[in-house]
């Protein structure tokens, strides 16, 4: 086994993001600015994929299929995807590979290009996602969102560690809640597409919100 690790990722503007950008389409997984997906690689298209993306600046794009369950080499997916950088990256004695992706930046798919080794590639606009380079600007409504929280953990019958959920910065519970939550991938995608952290959460809030109305012992939602 072989282990790389190349640090956390410093992009400071568009221009250092690949404009030939490979993708890996997934349903239900979302990748978002600063946030951490790890990632088990195993089918060889995307043993490729990773191979070409760790010789030539480590990003990939995470983006959805519309349909999860359509086949063929290129089904349709959503327009708009987050890029991520390759890091803590092993590579197994069979070829595997185990790595965390980064989020970076979203993007918005211009046009697909060939197939390559049997990974899909974009050219990828970041134009009108740039600020996600930048700390983000606007704060959030925790006290609602953490009010909401609990319902929504009740109404779906999951557990949750509030002690770490209380102690958790506002972005990185934001971002945890969006791509751990297990929401519906068109809802996920609303959640990718949200134009800040504070559309996020309230994108957030009205899916836990609907969860809840449609769960007929929750408890009453309080905030």
């Amino acid at each position: 086994m072989t282990e790389q690790d190349f640090g956390a990722p410093s992009i400071a503007s568009r221009d250092e993001l690949p404009a030939t950008l490979p993708i890996f389409p997934l349903g239900g997984v979302l990748l978002l600015p600063r946030a951490e997906l790890p990632l088990h690689i195993f089918e060889p298209r995307y043993r490729a994929m990773t191979r070409d993306a760790l010789a030539s600046g480590n990003v990939i794009g995470m983006i959805q299929p519309v349909d999860p369950k359509a086949e063929g080499a290129q089904p349709a997916v959503y327009p708009v995807g987050c890029a991520g950088r390759i890091t803590n990256c092993r590579k197994t004695d069979d070829g595997r590979y185990h790595y965390t992706l980064v989020g970076l930046c979203r993007f918005r798919v211009k046009d697909e290009l060939p197939l390559q080794d049997g990974y899909r590639r974009v050219d990828a606009d970041y134009a009108p996602y740039e600020a996600d380079l930048a700390p983000p600007a606007d704060g959030v409504d925790r006290a609602r969102l953490v009010a909401l929280l609990r319902p929504y953990c009740e109404a779906r019958g999951l557990s949750a560690d509030w002690s770490t959920v209380e102690k958790t910065a506002d972005e990185k519970l934001v971002s945890a809640l969006a791509m751990m939550c297990p929401f519906a991938p068109s809802e996920k995608q609303a959640l990718l597409e949200a134009s800040t952290i504070a559309d996020r959460v309230r994108v957030l809030g009205m899916l836990m919100e609907m969860t809840v109305a449609g769960s007929t012992d929750a408890p009453p939602v309080r905030h």
